[in-house]
Formats: structure tokens, sequence, C-alpha cells
């Protein structure tokens, strides 16, 4: 059973460069409500660090790499993102933490819902209730 989704993007080549397009009819499996990106994260640092009750995400590394751990209270699996190309499938109910961004790393995060802060689950003993995994 696998906890993310990697989805490829289509990718157009040409010798002037390439070009990727991500919309909802186009590889992505929800309508974008939301698009954020995170970069210049310093060395040793991550980013997530919780799940979401109703947001679906797609993560894409845009530029440089990072690794991308999921885990649905019992599963844990860890992604390498290193293509503009590809990106990883958050569904809901699902922890995630970003780490070991490479140098000019740049994350691309298009998101099914706009921010809510009620969405969050920031505490992991919480997301485990919310889950309801017996430990």
């Amino acid at each position: 059973m696998s906890i993310g989704t990697l989805i490829y993007l289509p990718k157009i080549t040409d010798p002037r460069g390439n070009l990727t397009v991500a919309e909802p009819s186009v590889g992505v499996p929800f309508p974008i409500r939301r698009v954020y990106w995170v970069y210049d994260v310093p060395g040793g640092e991550s980013r997530g660090g919780h799940a979401h009750k109703q947001l679906r995400q797609l993560i894409i590394a845009l530029s440089g790499s990072f690794h991308v751990t999921l885990d649905d209270g019992t599963h844990k699996e860890t992604y390498l993102l290193n293509h503009p190309w590809q990106g990883l499938v958050v569904e809901t109910g699902v922890w995630r933490t970003l780490d070991d961004f490479s140098s000019g790393a740049v994350c691309l995060v298009l998101a099914s819902e706009p921010y809510e802060e009620d969405d969050y689950i920031y505490d992991y003993d919480e997301f485990i209730a919310y889950k309801k995994v017996q430990r």
C-alpha cells in the first residue's frame, strides 16, 4: 500500500528549454485553489510537520531536490523529489515532513483549498488520535 502517489506531468522538450504544465485537466487530480512555494530553506531545516483534514496537495521540486516523508499513522514512506515534471500527491489525513533541501531548492505546492487554520493538525499525538490509530 502506498501512502502518496507520484505523478508525471507533461514534459514538452524543446532545444530552447523545456516546459511542464500543471492543470486540473492535465495531471492534477483536484481543482487548484491555492499555490505557494518554499525556498531558501537553511541547511538542516525541515518544513511541513503537519497534516490536513480536508486539503489535498501536489508537491513539486521546481529546482533542486528534497525529501518528503508521508505518514498515515501506521506506515511511513519517503520520496525524493528532484524533477520539475514529477509531483507527489498528498491526500487528506496524511502527516508530511519535507527535509534534506539541496542548495537553491524550490518547492511548489498546488493545494485543493485556500488557507484555513482549522484544517491543520500540528501536534503528532493529536494526529494519531484524529486517525484513531492504536499504538
